[in-house]
């Protein structure tokens, strides 16, 4: 029993030693580093602050939106969506642009909704940024 014991302390111990190795190559071997970036999306709505009817048509409301964003950023992603709302009992619909921004800045994104506020007639454009890591991959060479 004794002998059995000691052979499975044994390979306890060279288990142990083996994890602690490769979790030190692990820790020494050098890695790409990971390029953290924030992702800003803005939820911007086509209805009049005022009268909450369409400022666009929907092609016209990409558009508008699209040349703000080249003219601010040299490119977008614009995603469709529709949102809703419940006022005094009343549902309120609205067609929505979801816009996708990344290495920018939140400055460079203010000036952006204030041109969006403006253009479309807004009280607010909605801005999330969340921190995620960014690649720019072109493929192997």
């Amino acid at each position: 029993m004794k002998k059995k014991i000691g052979t499975i302390t044994l390979a306890i111990a060279i288990l142990a030693l083996c994890i602690s190795i490769v979790n030190l190559v692990l820790t020494l071997t050098p890695r790409k580093p990971e390029v953290r970036d924030i992702q800003y999306v803005l939820y911007l709505g086509t209805n009049d602050k005022d009268t909450n009817q369409p400022v666009f048509s929907p092609d016209e409301a990409k558009d508008a939106a699209a040349k703000i964003l080249v003219d601010h950023f040299g490119g977008y992603t614009i995603q469709e969506a529709n949102g809703g709302w419940a006022d005094a009992g009343t549902l309120y619909q609205e067609y929505t642009l979801v816009i996708y921004l990344s290495d920018t800045s939140l400055d460079a994104v203010h000036a952006a909704a204030d041109e969006m506020i403006r253009t479309f007639h807004q009280s607010s454009v909605l801005i999330q940024a969340n921190e995620t890591s960014t690649e720019f991959y072109s493929g192997k060479n």
